[in-house]
Formats: structure tokens, C-alpha cells, sequence
């Protein structure tokens, strides 16, 4: 079976949506797509500028 090599994963935890959701006020699924979509290291940068924007 092939496997992803060189690909980081994303996805956050509950925990760490949890988190994330409070200390931005975005949902959990939200913080888990912008996770997703921008990486663990820019999700909370990319929280704050979608709640800033909606």
C-alpha cells in the first residue's frame, strides 16, 4: 500500500479544535478546516483573520 511520504498532517484533534474554537470564537469544525487547508501552525493566525472578516 502507498503511503503520503513528505505530506505533515493537519488534522486537529477535538481537544485542539476545542481549544482553538475558544480562543479565537470560531467553531470547532471551522478551526478543524482552516487547520486542514493552512496547517497546524498558521490555524490560529488564519482563525482570528476569518472571524475578523465574517
Amino acid at each position: 500500500m502507498a503511503t503520503k511520504q513528505g505530506k505533515k498532517d493537519n488534522r486537529l484533534s477535538d481537544k485542539e479544535a476545542m481549544h482553538l474554537a475558544e480562543i479565537t470564537d470560531v467553531s470547532p469544525q471551522q478551526a478543524k478546516d482552516l487547520a486542514e487547508k493552512h496547517g497546524k501552525a498558521k490555524a490560529e493566525k488564519e482563525a482570528k483573520n476569518f472571524k475578523a472578516e465574517g
